[in-house]
C-alpha cells in the first residue's frame, strides 16, 4: 500500500457506515487519505468509529488513523475541497440508491469520481437520470472489505472508460487488486461465479444429499482450499483440463439449472432466518457464539492476507 499520488486530491467520502462502509473508510485511512463519512443515524457514530478504527489497524493503520474520520448526516454537509472520489455504500435499495446519486449529481464537483458499491445491482440503472453519468461507475468490494483484496471496477453503459481507469490506479494505490469488468450485467463477475456455486450448494442441501456442515466442509477442505493457492482455471490448468471436460460430460446434465431461489433458502428468508444477523440460519447464532465465529473468520482472513502478501502485490 502506498500513499495517494500528490498531483491527486486525497479525500475520499463513503457514504453510509454499515459494516461495508466502516471497513471501506478504514481502507482510505490506512492508505493515507482523509476521510469524509455520510451518515444519517448520529446514534450510531460511536460504534461505527470503533468499528473503523478496529479494522484500520488491521490492515496496518496508525492507531490514531480513526481520529480524523469526519462524519456528517447528509450529502449537503460534505466539505467536497480536496475530494477525489465518493464510494456509496447504502442498503441494496435502487431507488434509494438512485436519490443519493441524485444528490452527488449536483453536489459533487464534477471532477471527483463517483463509485457504487452495489453487489447486484447495476450502475447503468443507479446513474441512469444522472447529467454527469458518465463519471459513474461500479466500485464493488467483498466483506470484509479492508481484508479481502478484491475491488470488481464495473463499467457501466454510460461510464467513460477512463474512469474506470483512474479507479484502478487508486485501488492499486491502496493496496487492492482491482478487477475489471467490461459490462454491467447482473452480479458483475465475482457474484456470478458465486451464486452459480451456491445454487448448487442449496440444491444438494433440498435433496438431502449431503448437510450444511458438509457443504461447508466440502469447499473449506476440499476444492476451495485449494483457491488459495490458484484460481479456479489455473488450478485446473495444473490439473489438466482434459480431466476437467470428461468430468464434466459426466457431471453437467444432473447439475441444477433452476432461475429460481431454493426452496430451503426461501423457508428460512421468509421464516426472519438470515444467519448471525437475526440471530438464527441454519443453526442458532446467539450473541456469544456469532462474535467469536465472526473474529475467528476476520482472522483467518488476516492470515491468508499476510501470507499472499506477494501475490495481491503482483494482481494489483
Amino acid at each position: 500500500m502506498t500513499s495517494p499520488d500528490p498531483n491527486e486530491p486525497s479525500v475520499a467520502v463513503v457514504i453510509g457506515l454499515g459494516l461495508m462502509g466502516c471497513d471501506i473508510a478504514a481502507i482510505f485511512l490506512a492508505g493515507g487519505y482523509q476521510v469524509t463519512a455520510v451518515e444519517p443515524d448520529a446514534a450510531g457514530w460511536p460504534t461505527q468509529r470503533e468499528r473503523v478504527q478496529q479494522s484500520a489497524l488491521q490492515i496496518g493503520a496508525d492507531r490514531g488513523a480513526a481520529s480524523t474520520l469526519i462524519i456528517v448526516s447528509q450529502v449537503g454537509e460534505v466539505n467536497w475541497s480536496g475530494v477525489s472520489l465518493v464510494v456509496e455504500c447504502v442498503p441494496e435499495n435502487l431507488v434509494l440508491k438512485q436519490r443519493v446519486f441524485a444528490e452527488l449529481d449536483e453536489q459533487a464537483p464534477e471532477a471527483v469520481l463517483i463509485g457504487t458499491n452495489s453487489s447486484a445491482l447495476r450502475v447503468t440503472d443507479i446513474a441512469r437520470a444522472c447529467r454527469t453519468r458518465s463519471r459513474m461507475a461500479n466500485l464493488h468490494f467483498f466483506l470484509p472489505a479492508h481484508l479481502v483484496p478484491a475491488v470488481e471496477i464495473v463499467q457501466g453503459e454510460f461510464t467513460e472508460p477512463s474512469i474506470c481507469d483512474r479507479l484502478a490506479e487508486i485501488m492499486q494505490r491502496l493496496g487492492r487488486v482491482p478487477i475489471r469488468v467490461a459490462r454491467d450485467v447482473p452480479g458483475f463477475l465475482a457474484n456470478r461465479l458465486q451464486h452459480a456455486l451456491m445454487r448448487e450448494v442449496f440444491a444438494v442441501i433440498d435433496e438431502g444429499l449431503a448437510t450444511a456442515e458438509d457443504v461447508d466442509a466440502a469447499v473449506r477442505f476440499g476444492f476451495g482450499f485449494r483457491y488459495v493457492a490458484a484460481g479456479p482455471i489455473l488450478q485446473k490448468e495444473l490439473a489438466g483440463l482434459d480431466t476437467h471436460f470428461a468430468a464434466g460430460k459426466v457431471i453437467y446434465p444432473s447439475l441444477n439449472n433452476c432461475t429460481e431461489p431454493s426452496p430451503t433458502l426461501r423457508r428460512l428468508v421468509e421464516a426472519g432466518k438470515f444467519g448471525a444477523k437475526s440471530g438464527e440460519g441454519f443453526r442458532p447464532w446467539p450473541p456469544d457464539v456469532a462474535g467469536p465465529a465472526r473474529e475467528r473468520y476476520e482472522k483467518v482472513l488476516g492470515a491468508a492476507v499476510r501470507l499472499l502478501r506477494d501475490d495481491v502485490e503482483a494482481a494489483g
